[in-house]
Order: C-alpha cells, then structure tokens, then sequence
C-alpha cells in the first residue's frame, strides 16, 4: 500500500512539476493555443447539445416552426441552469488556480469538494422550481396558446437532468484550471456525439418529438457528468475530490460565489434577457418573431461559447502568474487574448452581415421566417465585431480576482443597458419589433467602449502593483 502510495505521489508531483514549468516557461502564445484549442472545442461542442436539438426541431413536419419557437420558449430556463453552473465553476475555478500558483494544493481540494456539494444542492432546488411553476414560468417567458404545449413538453424533462447539467458543466471548469484540457474537451466531445447520434432516432423513430430531444439531452449530459466527477475523484488529476472537503464551509465557498457572481449574472441575465425579448416581440411581432428570436440567440451563443473558451484556455496561465506574482507574462496573456477575441469576433460579424439567411436556414426553411430573420439577424448583431473586449477585459478581471470590476461590466451590459433598451427604444420607432432588436447592439456598443476604459485604468495599477511588490527583481516562473 505505502509502495503504491508513493509511486502515485511522485507522479503526481511529477505531472505538477511540469504543468508549472511549462506555464512558466513556454512563450505565451504556444501556450494559450495547447489550452484554449480544446477549451474552445468543447465549447463550439457544447453548442451541438441545444443547437442540434433546435436544428432537428425546426425541421418537424408541420410542425417545426411553432415547435421551434416552443423550445426556445425554454431558452430562460436552459440558462439559468448554466448561469448557476457558472456561478459555482467559474468561481471556484480561478480560485483554484490562484491556490495552486501559490502552492496551497490542500486548501485548492477544499474549494473543489465545496464547490461540488454546492452544486449539487442547487441542482435540487433549481427542479424542485421549476416542476412546480414551469407552465406559468413560460407563460411569462413568451409561449402563446400555439406554442406552450411544445415548451411544457421539453422542459418537464430536461429539468429532470438539471444536476447532470450542474455537474457536467460547473465541475469540468474543474479540470480545464488544472491544465487538463484535453481531458476537458473529451467530457463535452462524448456528450455532444452521444446527444447527435440519440437526438433523429428519439424526434423521429421513437417518434417522440420535442420529448426526444430533451431526453436525448439528459441522457448525453448524464454521461459527461459521470466522466467529469470520475476524472477529479481518479489518481490522474492533480487536485482531487476528497470525501473529507465534501461539506460546505461558507469561508471557503463564499470568495468563490464572489468571485462568480460577475459569469453568473452574466448568464442569467440572459435569461432574463430572453424573457423581455420574447415578451416584447410577441406583443410586437407575434409567434414569427419570436421564433426568429429563438435562431438569433443560437447564432449568438455560437459567437459567445468559443469566446468562454479562450478565456478559459488564458485563465489558468493569467491565473497562475497572477498568483506567483510574474506581471510580465500576465500582461503578455492578456495581450494576446484580447487580439485573437477580437479577431474572432470580426470574422463571425462579418459573416452574419454578409449571409444571415444561411444562418436562419440551419433551423427552419420557412421562407417568411428565413426573411424575417435574416433582417433581425443584421440589426442584432450590428456591432458584434467588437464584443470581443468585452469578454477579453472581463475575464481577465475574474482571473485576477478582481470581482467587483467584472460584476459591474455584467450589470452595466445587460441590467443597466440592455433591459431598459428593450422597452425604451420602441417608443421612438415606427417598426417596434425592429426597435427591439436594436436594443442589443445600442447596449453593446455603449457597454465595450465603458469595459475598455475600466480596464485600461485598473489593469495598469493591478500591473504596477505586482512591479511594485517585486522590486524589480527576478520573479520565479510560473
């Protein structure tokens, strides 16, 4: 037992001693690439699990478009579940990787064991909820007496797989701190193909319609959940669950919900977002409207998920130097991350403008919802090019442990701006619904030009602090 006690130690000390060495001393950019490619594919995957659901939905004979619209009826709801996955992974996770920059690997197994608990008590009270009030809940969220069924249909089962979710999701940030990204990409890969192989034989030869998606879903986060858990309770993770951490100490689990609440409110805000854009569309341009809202919230999480990912691939390097005090190679992540966000984010924009109807076709081949939405699609991302400031600033303030910065920009964008736009603007447009779709670019443009200020300031005294602090002299490499 000793002898392969100690065999396990060392390689665990081993694989530590290289995953440090190698954040320290491999040039940024080799280094962002080997952590944020897979971190941006298993989010450009992640993506497959509600956007294949929609894309076989929205082709349902007879009944596609209103089913459609039924699913993303549920949209709030699917959020919300995600934003609290947020709250607990993206909290605990830097924290994580500031612990182990610092070398405290028992108090970062702590946080883990914590974390995980919490979810899994947020899992139940998030069910409970919503199996209780679910009908009424999408009433408020936008279905009509045309779509509710289809929505009541998918949600009574796919919140039945909410701690799948929380776990699947919240947990794997888990493993992307550590380095293990690849691992990380393979949790959401099995998922995403197992949810794409069960979704056509569930909708049509079990004939079961918007049910088999949702259950296809469930089933396949199910199984990533199993994978994830599995992978930090085994002997090749470097920071481990612990039977001993899994009780919940509010000292340690509260800086992690500080520190998430920035991705948090950023996630459920959209939510709520969601509810004020169908709402408003519905009163202003019915079912077709909302069921363009539906294809342009897809669209937009395509540009969002691979974004999260290069900042989840830059966290733990920004992290980790954070934590060791190397203010050159925290500025080199940043500097990098910016560039290849923005470019990204220009390169979708440019996309959307030149061929939207391309996009809306993907879900559904109704010619009035294909030129419905192909217009929409153009006013709603009107200054998407530049959102990826926006996410670069933001996520380098919560790897740094600056919450209460990246809290503000989450409530600047969507609870400040965002909201009231969508009920302001219509007053002084002829075409309402296109008043609400000119809400998100209003909001966003004002909202990157505010982030990029913020950061400027407070990134150079972050910066100046750490200089200050090492004196000039050599920093150890992380």
């Amino acid at each position: 037992y000793l002898g392969n006690l100690m065999v396990v130690s060392g390689y665990l000390q081993t694989n530590s001693n290289l995953r440090t060495k190698r954040n320290s001393g491999e040039k940024i950019s080799k280094l962002l690439f080997k952590l944020a490619v897979p971190s941006v594919v298993a989010q450009l995957v992640n993506l497959l699990y509600n956007m294949v659901d929609r894309v076989y939905i929205g082709h349902m004979a007879e009944v596609g478009s209103l089913a459609l619209t039924g699913v993303g009826v549920c949209m709030p709801v699917i959020m919300l579940v995600s934003a609290f996955a947020c709250l607990v992974g993206m909290g605990g996770a830097p924290q994580v990787s500031i612990c182990m920059g610092k070398k405290e690997y028992d108090k970062a197994e702590k946080i883990m064991g914590n974390c995980l608990i919490f979810l899994i008590a947020i899992s139940i009270i998030l069910t409970a909820t919503f199996l209780i009030f679910g009908e009424r809940l999408l009433m408020v969220f936008g279905a009509s007496a045309n779509t509710i069924g289809f929505a009541m249909d998918y949600m009574r089962i796919y919140v039945l797989g909410t701690i799948f979710v929380q776990l699947a999701l919240g947990m794997n940030m888990f493993i992307t701190c550590q380095g293990f990204t690849k691992v990380s990409m393979m949790s959401v890969v099995i998922g995403a193909v197992l949810n794409i192989i069960l979704d056509p034989i569930l909708i049509f030869v079990f004939d079961l319609g918007v049910k088999g998606a949702a259950l296809a879903t469930i089933i396949s986060q199910a199984v990533s959940a199993v994978w994830v858990v599995a992978f930090l309770a085994g002997k090749k993770t470097g920071i481990r669950l612990k039977k001993k951490y899994f009780k919940i100490d509010f000292k340690v689990l509260a800086p992690c919900i500080g520190l998430g609440v920035s991705p948090f409110i950023m996630q459920a805000t959209e939510s709520v977002i969601n509810v004020c854009f169908n709402s408003s569309l519905l009163k202003y341009g019915g079912d077709l409207a909302v069921g363009a809202m539906t294809v342009l919230a897809t669209v937009m999480q395509f540009s969002m998920l691979p974004l999260q990912g290069l900042t989840q691939g830059a966290q733990p390097i920004t992290s980790y130097n954070y934590g060791a005090g190397n203010a050159k190679r925290v500025k080199e992540s940043f500097s990098l991350l910016l560039k290849v966000c923005l470019a990204y984010s220009m390169l979708l924009w440019l996309l959307v403008m030149l061929m939207p109807d391309k996009f809306v076709m993907m879900f559904n081949s109704d010619p009035n919802l294909v030129e419905y939405g192909s217009w929409a699609m153009r006013i709603y991302f009107a200054v998407s090019g530049i959102f990826g400031i926006q996410v670069a600033c933001q996520q380098t303030f919560i790897a740094i442990g600056n919450a209460k910065t990246s809290l503000f920009l989450a409530i600047l964008r969507k609870i400040l701006l965002l909201i009231p736009l969508i009920y302001i603007l219509p007053m002084f447009f002829e075409n309402k619904a296109m008043a609400v779709y000119l809400a998100e670019p209003v909001a966003d443009a004002i909202a990157v030009i505010t982030t990029g200020i913020l950061f400027i300031r407070s990134f150079r005294k972050t910066i100046k602090r750490m200089e200050e602090k090492n004196n000039s002299s050599e920093v150890g490499t992380v």
